[in-house]
């Protein structure tokens, strides 16, 4: 069976000292963490649970609808914002980050 990556897009925000957040665009999910390595770990941990229950748990049925779930467009704008941003400034200090993860996809026979 072929394997191969699927990449989801992020952002990850400092909302005020030690707290962070982040939204996953592709499925509107939010993780909340004390840095941005552990918001980060988090949304991993959150969208590889998230994407095995979507396509092989109890909620295998609902798996077209949660699966193409979108965060709000004002999310969207906050991304391509940071990521230009980021380009521009890549030695400033951050407190936004838009960062992908990827998912490990294996397709059924």
């Amino acid at each position: 069976m072929r394997k191969t990556k699927w990449v989801i897009r992020c952002i990850a925000e400092q909302e005020a000292p030690g707290v962070w957040v982040a939204v996953c665009l592709d499925f509107d999910l939010a993780a909340q963490g004390d840095s941005l390595d552990d918001v980060r770990r988090r949304m991993d941990a959150m969208l590889t649970e998230y994407v095995e229950d979507a396509l092989t748990g109890e909620d295998r049925d609902h798996a077209e609808t949660l699966l193409n779930r979108r965060a709000p467009w004002r999310y969207w704008l906050r991304f391509y914002w940071f990521s230009i941003v980021d380009r521009l400034r890549r030695r400033a200090p951050r407190s936004h980050l838009p960062f992908h993860e990827t998912l490990p996809l294996t397709l059924a026979r």
